[in-house]
């Protein structure tokens, strides 16, 4: 696993993370999620030796993150800061992807450039954002490593392609399992994929989980308008969203008796975040 032990990071006045202590366990994937400025890229930093902790120790597999080539060797991370050579076409990224990563599968990756209708010999420099994007997200998939860590992934991709990912990624899970971080603020593409649930806010842990635990926080409860309200009174409500004369309402504690004209579905992951990280 890799584990992150009594971690603070300081930039001058700031403090980004504040004696944080999370783990990472084998063959899961994880959704990391937090606000802007929460601490998960700096988090997702440390743990790939970008940045040096001020305080705390670092681990992956038992060996300290820290200059260790062999354990930073079973890490492949997709950050959101492009550091690309824009001159570098796109299978010399490849070609480089393998000195760091051995396992690299240069066939799977060209199989994917083409479903993503990634031209490999493009330069860096020469692709939209999103082929930026694409391009970083083929080499991270394809890198064999045993821990795959995604900062904004889906950043600048359409619909379609942002749909291809998640399944690739699951495809990929599937056949070779492995620990994968996921850091998006799309909560509610990810949340089917997510099998454990982490939220930083301000640089500390506020909720650490397994998907199925938190859908047993809470419910959902839909229907008509007045009935929503009148079972709804006195209850914990994250917050609704209404349709016509329809309501939702995300409530979080036990569910009890729910009256038949009433239609209950599991807690809104988005709707606890929000709740959880508002001020």
């Amino acid at each position: 696993m890799i584990e992150a032990k009594n971690i603070t990071k300081k930039f001058r006045h700031v403090t980004a993370l504040k004696r944080l202590n999370v783990s990472f366990g084998e063959n899961r994937i994880y959704g990391l999620l937090g606000r802007n400025g929460a601490g998960k890229s700096t988090l997702l930093n440390l743990i790939t030796n970008r940045l040096i902790p001020s305080e705390g120790f670092l681990y992956v597999d038992g060996m300290p993150a820290m200059e260790n080539d062999t354990a930073l060797g079973r890490i492949s991370y997709m950050s959101e800061d492009t550091l690309y050579e824009p001159s570098v076409r796109v299978r010399r990224m490849f070609e480089w992807s393998k000195l760091f990563n051995p396992g690299f599968d240069t066939d799977y990756a060209n199989g994917l450039a083409a479903k993503f209708g990634l031209d490999p010999g493009k330069k860096f420099g020469q692709l939209s954002t999103g082929y930026r994007s694409i391009a970083k997200l083929v080499a991270t998939l394809a890198s064999g490593a045993e821990y795959l860590l995604f900062d904004e992934p889906v950043l600048g991709l359409d619909a379609n392609h942002r749909q291809l990912f998640y399944e690739e990624l699951l495809a990929r899970y599937a056949e070779k399992p492995c620990t994968v971080i996921l850091s998006t603020h799309l909560i509610e593409e990810v949340s089917a994929l997510i099998g454990h649930v982490v939220i930083i806010k301000d640089g500390t842990i506020l909720l650490d989980r397994p998907a199925e635990e938190i859908q047993d926080m809470g419910f959902t409860v839909s229907g008509r308008k007045e009935d929503v309200l009148a079972w709804s009174s006195g209850k914990n409500i994250l917050g609704t969203q209404e349709i016509g004369g329809l309501m939702l309402a995300h409530i979080l504690g036990d569910r009890g008796a729910v009256p038949e004209n009433l239609t209950v579905t599991p807690l809104d992951l988005q709707q606890l975040f929000i709740h959880l990280t508002n001020a």
